[in-house]
This record gives structure tokens, sequence and C-alpha cells, in this order.
């Protein structure tokens, strides 16, 4: 049902119509959009999508304050704020497969630490990731991909995990809820500038149902 504060279609309306169209307002400003359903919520792309979300709005807090302010000339041009920028303009790179950086606009200097071990340890219904991060220089964070096929390449589909990875020392990833079967997973790490590296290596796990 439509709420409105004035007539049908006013600039306060909100709600859904007909199951059809949404009205509501954005951090003041009114607007209408398609109501969406998805078919699926745990679709490849929907995953990835949550994946990049959840790892940079719980990086934004930590940004310092003079690389925060980098942000506010593009939230300024777009009338939102520089949380809202810096997550669209990431979620943005990421969509072309680009690492996110904590700059604007991302500036990428072409380093990154390498990594002593990765390793991929199936258990009952889950796998547990591990990885030896051996110098900081920059990192900020690894993109963990997964595949129920070998040989596969890391792509926005498959992406399944974003950890942050800021300083030498050993990480843990567990993957879970899984069906039982074998699981292949590969890592690329990136640097707070939006630097990548390649895929670092494929792992298989086998995971069990009891």
């Amino acid at each position: 049902m439509v709420k409105v504060a004035a007539p049908m279609l006013s600039l306060d309306a909100s709600g859904s119509l007909a199951g059809a169209m949404v009205f509501s307002k954005w951090k003041g400003r009114n607007y209408v959009r398609t109501l969406v359903k998805p078919a699926n919520p745990k679709a490849p792309k929907q995953l990835s999508v949550r994946a990049m979300f959840k790892f940079l709005s719980q990086q934004w807090n930590g940004i310092i304050t003079g690389t925060k302010a980098t942000w506010n000339n593009r939230a300024d041009d777009q009338v939102i704020s520089p949380f809202n920028a810096f997550m669209g303009y990431n979620q943005s790179r990421w969509r072309n497969f680009q690492a996110p950086s904590t700059i604007d606009p991302a500036a990428p200097e072409g380093s990154f630490a390498g990594v002593d071990t990765f390793s991929a340890t199936g258990g009952i219904r889950m796998a547990t990731l591990g990885w030896v991060v051996g110098a900081a220089n920059h990192g900020w964070g690894y993109m963990i991909f997964r595949s129920a096929t070998a040989d596969f390449d890391a792509s926005f589909d498959n992406l399944v995990a974003v950890v942050p990875s800021l300083t030498a020392d050993t990480y843990e990833w567990i993957d879970t809820p899984l069906v039982a079967g074998t699981y292949y997973y590969d890592w690329i790490g990136f640097t707070k500038e939006g630097d990548q590296t390649t895929e670092y290596g494929e792992k298989s796990a086998v995971v069990t149902d009891s």
C-alpha cells in the first residue's frame, strides 16, 4: 500500500503500489523505482556483490581521516555522503573486476606483498581456508573465489568472501554451510590503493555431511 501525505504520486508518497512500484525517500530525496523480487537471493552475482559490500561497509570507519577526505568532492558532486560515494565507486570498480580502493580516485602503485602459503581443508559441511601474509606492504585484503569444478578462473561471478589482511599474520576464513562435495578455491590480494595480484593458485577441500 502506498502511504501519502498528499494526493497520490505526491513527493512524500512511500510504500509499494500494486506489487510493481516502490515510492520512498533517501537522504531527503524522494524516488520511485520498480519493485524487484530476486528469484534467487543466493545467485552467484548477488553473493559477489554482498561479499564486497560487507567488506567495504565494515572497513569505512577504519580509514584514516585524511584518506576519507578524498571522497568529499565525489560526495558533493552527487549530493550524497562520503560513505555512499566510497561504496558506490568501489562497487562500480568491482563490477569491472577491479579491486577496491581507500582513496579517490584509486592510484595503483603496482606492488603487493608475497604470501607464503595457502591451504583449504574440508570438514563437516564446511571448508576452512588459511593463508599467511609475509609482509603488509600496503596490503588491504584478499578476495576468495570458489568453484565446484577444477581449473577455474577467478571472476566477478565466483567471489564468496573478502577478508581484511592488513598486517603480516596468519589468516583464516570458514566457508559454511556447504553440501558434501569437492570445492576449489583461489585467492587474489589487493592493496589500499587499488592494486591487485594475479590468482595465487587453486586449492581444493573435500566437504562431508558427517
